[in-house]
């Protein structure tokens, strides 16, 4: 993932220097920090398979995250950026039940290994409502294209299962500026269907060093699943996060 990462954000700084000719208004956004499981309740196939959690039932290790957004301005009111925001866990331990996953069949008892992976790439288009000197407020659209994967493993088995998807999500922020120097963000995408539901906010407090820089401290939750014959899956992640902002 880290490989993956670093090449992803080398081509959006490439992207946005080529661009900076044509657009006046682009910024990059990178955000990093730790994330803790919550909840991470799996059972594959979902009519079928073993409940199992992979944060409880298993030890899920704290991991390491990056989040990278590409944005450009059209005009006062209108936005559109690109977000890469790859994650993943990985958990160990012994569960005290036989276990039947994708097929597989893992005896109670026997050592197991497991990775959560929920990559994530989005498109928003963002419409500020509200655009005073302090307040800034607006709502959008944001099509999500999921690649996630679940492996849990034995010495002597293994079983993966994976799926890519996508998923139209609301979008929402409100910006206040308290005073000059210090400010608010609340931002998000989330939705909720009968098929399942995401949920992903952020709430941070952010300075401005420079008329072109931001830097934020805050917390994200992420939050979601599906619950169907072939999977059921809901998980909760918490991230403590530090970002950055750059106006080119």
């Amino acid at each position: 993932m880290a490989k993956a990462s670093i090449g992803f954000i080398a081509t959006l700084l490439l992207l946005s220097f080529v661009t900076k000719a044509v657009y006046a208004d682009w910024s990059i956004d990178i955000e990093s920090g730790l994330a803790f499981s919550g909840y991470n309740d799996v059972r594959i196939p979902g009519n079928t398979g073993t409940n199992i959690s992979l944060s409880r039932d298993l030890d899920a290790e704290n991991t390491e995250f990056v989040r990278v957004r590409l944005a450009v301005d059209l005009g006062d009111r209108h936005r559109l950026s690109f977000l890469y925001a790859p994650l993943q866990f990985e958990s160990s331990g012994t569960v005290d039940r036989e276990v039947h996953f994708n097929g597989a069949r893992f005896a109670a008892g026997v050592p197991l290994n497991s990775l959560y992976r929920f990559d994530s790439y989005r498109v928003t288009y963002h419409y500020t409502l509200i655009n005073k000197e302090r307040i800034t407020a607006g709502i959008g659209f944001t099509g999500k294209v999921r690649d996630a994967a679940i492996l849990i493993e034995s010495a002597d088995t293994s079983s993966e299962k994976t799926n890519t998807g996508f998923v139209p999500l609301i979008n929402f922020a409100l910006d206040w500026s308290f005073t000059s120097k210090l400010g608010l963000l609340i931002e998000g995408d989330a939705l909720a269907a009968p098929q399942g539901r995401a949920e992903d906010v952020l709430v941070a407090v952010y300075g401005h060093p420079s008329n072109k820089l931001r830097l934020r401290l805050g917390y994200r939750v992420l939050e979601g699943g599906a619950d169907n014959d072939e999977v059921y899956t809901f998980a909760l992640i918490h991230y403590l996060s530090a970002g950055v902002s750059w106006t080119i």
